[in-house]
């Protein structure tokens, strides 16, 4: 189904980046409304993540598509917001090449493995969940990079919890890749 509920939510995942992208570049606007628009922006979109795999499962319309589509959305969603993140001086480099490289390294690998029919060896694990859910907080945070309620600096816990998901990060590429190192093994004979 390429245009049911579920989907059409996907896909607004994807629209959004050059929209959370383009508020930077508003020269009009001050940084803290920049800042403001970009983490609701964010946040509402990170929230169709859960919401299109509940409305798929609740109405019944999961679909190949779909199953294809969700983690390219919340791929491309966490990569640009991350490459705002790096031109902002919010995020190291290094970060974001060790989020990056593990979700081209893992998004191969997944792929080779349908090739060869051992999908399951490789299937979503709660150590991905986590990282995944540490990422969507720790993003918004760092895009809003000021003082809520008067305390909560959020760009001091941004720093930490992005810090954080690329331990977690790097712990679930070394799960996947032992998870598929005995079809690696098979295949190398």
């Amino acid at each position: 189904m390429f245009f049911n509920l579920p989907t059409l939510l996907t896909w607004a995942r994807i629209v959004a980046i050059p929209l959370i992208v383009g508020v930077f570049y508003l020269d009009d606007w001050s940084m803290h409304s920049r800042n403001l628009v970009a983490t609701v922006m964010f946040v509402v979109f990170a929230a169709t993540d859960w919401a299109d795999g509940y409305l798929a499962r609740k109405l019944n319309q999961t679909s190949a598509f779909g199953a294809f589509l969700d983690p390219v959305a919340d791929k491309f969603l966490v990569c640009a917001s991350l490459l705002v993140l790096v031109h902002l001086a919010r995020a190291d480099v290094f970060v974001a090449l060790i989020i990056i490289g593990r979700e081209i390294a893992i998004s191969s690998l997944r792929e080779w493995m349908a090739i060869i029919g051992a999908t399951k060896s490789v299937a979503v694990h709660m150590i991905g969940k986590l990282k995944t859910t540490v990422q969507m907080v720790a993003i918004p945070f760092l895009l809003y990079d000021g003082v809520l309620m008067g305390w909560l600096n959020t760009a001091v816990w941004g720093h930490w919890l992005i810090w954080a998901s690329a331990v977690l990060t790097v712990w679930s590429m070394v799960y996947y890749l032992q998870k598929a190192l005995p079809e690696i093994r098979a295949r190398a004979r």
